[in-house]
């Protein structure tokens, strides 16, 4: 488990919130067994804070059975591979919400079903139970959660760490303990708010990730639900990027992802477009498929595009240990990535992170390359390209729509909106400040970029490259699996079709070549028999040669041999007779 994890040691006790107006919203409540009735509370409003943790994990604040516990927000993906974190998630999704209580366990329901979220360090396992939820200011009773009570598993005290569980932004199909209770008694946190509103077009949540060290940025981390961040409005503008496209074109779970332009995905810092082909079997030519997930310190992309960013910086290292690039925090990078015909530009800060205190085999301070070659996280199944997590989404006010997602009845299909905040000038002069004590240097040749035929190409594992022949195989499984049967009815054909010609060949009347049966009878009839030919009319006075008598001429018929039909023995009745010439016989004074 290396990837993109961190060494909790290295997370800064960082943190930072802020709070904002809130919006009104219509409710009803539901007075079934395990209704989850909801109200606003008058004193507090629909805009959750966000805490960061040294630019490494964010977390909001939920209120369950009056007890205050601090979650990771994940908007992540379902699947049977994905990681939160510093934590790899190998059999969960991010739409569940569980706890692990530091002090005090409030007075919970008990569903009497339990449930296990395995991880490479660790597991989240408990039993579930429903207890009055408050979160950014909506207050849901009977809400579904997993209660563990035991997260020694993790090695460290997650409580020191910052947080006491986590909270799934993703719908309800992603939910574990929604499939595990009956009916809606396991809906989501999230879709029990959005049920509660009598207009679906506010089935959106949105998220500002504030980056910590960042002298030009003004605002601070914030989530909210069913309305936009004043300030960022603009957003409504922006493209809507298509979700259930590529949901129906993966056939998958996947969740919050989009395709990059067309031949124009990502550009690297010389400029130019880095070219990559994706490993989706049927993503369209030139589109890679990208996951947004706020659980992934670092952006996760192939190796080849990694190699592409950092290779060719003077002094960059490849930590084979924990795979990733090592950077002189001096080096600006400009990185960018275009959906829907925007170009969205990553923050120098971002590209080149400086927040863990990393430094080299002789102690020079040095610091990570956030596009981190995709190892441990990569799709074995072939579903995405890259995933872009914090270091990308602290560049962009995202709003995430779920559409139908949260309602069946609705119409609406769910889409992205990403309004960039990152200016390339502005964000240049931050990293001079920052990076180079305010004395732009940027220019001077130690910072320049090699020639790409000098770029160097960080080194395969044996488990990576064992990895991408299971993908090669796994993605394509269904062609394969169709290919391999066609290939054995065409073998299976031709071996009957030659067995046939074979005994055809030696049995005219064999039945599986669709002939009949070479009876005595069926042979007298093909030879014609029995009627005047050529071969045997009547003698005619004349006929004779000079000299030659009719017994010469019956010796010589009579010692004619007997006829086989297709090389059956002869004179045998068996099912392909052979057939013997008659012996002529005097008819009207001659011969026939």
């Amino acid at each position: 488990m290396r990837s993109f994890l961190i060494p909790l040691s290295l997370i800064p006790p960082i943190f930072d919130c802020a709070f904002v107006s809130a919006l009104t919203f219509p409710f009803h409540v539901r007075t079934d067994p395990y209704s989850h009735s909801l109200s606003r509370r008058d004193s507090s409003n629909g805009t959750i804070p966000l805490t960061n943790t040294g630019n490494a994990q964010y977390i909001a604040n939920v209120t369950l059975g009056g007890e205050e516990v601090r979650l990771i927000i994940d908007t992540g993906r379902q699947a049977s591979e994905y990681y939160v974190s510093r934590l790899q998630l190998t059999k969960g999704s991010s739409s569940d919400l569980w706890v692990n209580f530091p002090s005090t366990v409030p007075t919970t329901s008990d569903t009497g079903k339990s449930l296990s979220l395995s991880y490479a360090i660790g597991s989240a396992g408990g039993d579930i139970h429903t207890v009055a939820a408050q979160f950014g200011g909506y207050t849901v009773n009977n809400q579904a959660f997993l209660l563990v009570t035991d997260a020694s598993s993790f090695g460290s005290d997650i409580h020191d760490q910052g947080y006491d569980g986590l909270i799934g932004l993703g719908p309800n199909e992603g939910s574990q303990i929604y499939d595990k209770l009956s009916g809606d008694a396991g809906d989501t946190l999230l879709n029990n708010i959005f049920s509660q509103s009598s207009n679906s077009s506010n089935n959106f949540i949105s998220l500002l990730l504030n980056r910590h060290g960042d002298p030009g940025q003004n605002y601070t981390g914030q989530m909210t639900i069913a309305e936009y961040i004043p300030g960022f409005e603009n957003v409504t503008s922006m493209p809507k990027i298509d979700v259930e496209s590529v949901l129906e074109l993966l056939g998958s779970d996947q969740h919050w992802q989009a395709l990059t332009d067309k031949n124009n995905g990502i550009i690297g810092p010389d400029g130019q477009v880095i070219q990559y082909d994706s490993i989706v079997p049927k993503a369209p030519d030139g589109q890679l498929v990208v996951v947004f997930d706020s659980g992934f310190t670092f952006n996760q992309v192939p190796r080849d595009i990694s190699d592409a960013i950092y290779g060719r910086v003077q002094g960059a290292i490849y930590d084979s240990t924990n795979e990733w690039w090592t950077v002189p925090c001096g080096q600006m990078l400009n990185v960018s990535l275009n959906f829907g015909g925007v170009n969205y530009p990553i923050h120098p800060l971002d590209t080149v992170d400086d927040n863990f205190g990393i430094t080299s085999a002789n102690g020079t301070h040095m610091c990570i390359g956030s596009f981190q070659p995709i190892t441990t996280a990569f799709s074995l199944l072939g579903n995405y390209d890259m995933i872009m997590g914090m270091s990308f989404l602290r560049n962009v006010y995202a709003v995430l729509n779920y559409g139908d997602w949260a309602d069946d009845s609705s119409k609406s299909d769910p889409f992205l909106q990403l309004l960039s905040t990152t200016n390339v000038e502005a964000a240049h002069n931050d990293f001079v400040q920052v990076r180079m004590g305010g004395v732009d240097t940027t220019s001077a040749s130690q910072w320049a970029l090699l020639p790409s035929s000098e770029e160097v190409h960080s080194p395969v594992s044996e488990e990576e490259k064992k990895k991408e022949y299971q993908e090669m195989i796994l993605s394509r499984w269904p062609y394969i699996f169709v290919g391999c049967l066609v290939f054995v009815l065409l073998v299976t054909g031709l071996i009957i079709w030659r067995c046939c010609c074979r005994k055809g060949r030696k049995n005219r009347g064999c039945c599986c070549c669709g002939g009949r049966k070479a009876t005595a009878r069926a042979l007298e009839k093909d030879m014609n028999l029995g009627r005047k030919t050529d071969s045997y009319l009547p003698l005619q006075e004349g006929t004779l040669k000079p000299g030659a008598s009719l017994a010469s001429f019956n010796h010589s018929t009579t010692s004619l041999p007997a006829f086989s039909g297709y090389g059956v023995g002869q004179g045998k009745d068996n099912e392909c007779n052979g057939y013997a010439f008659p012996e002529p016989v005097h008819v009207g004074g001659g011969y026939r």
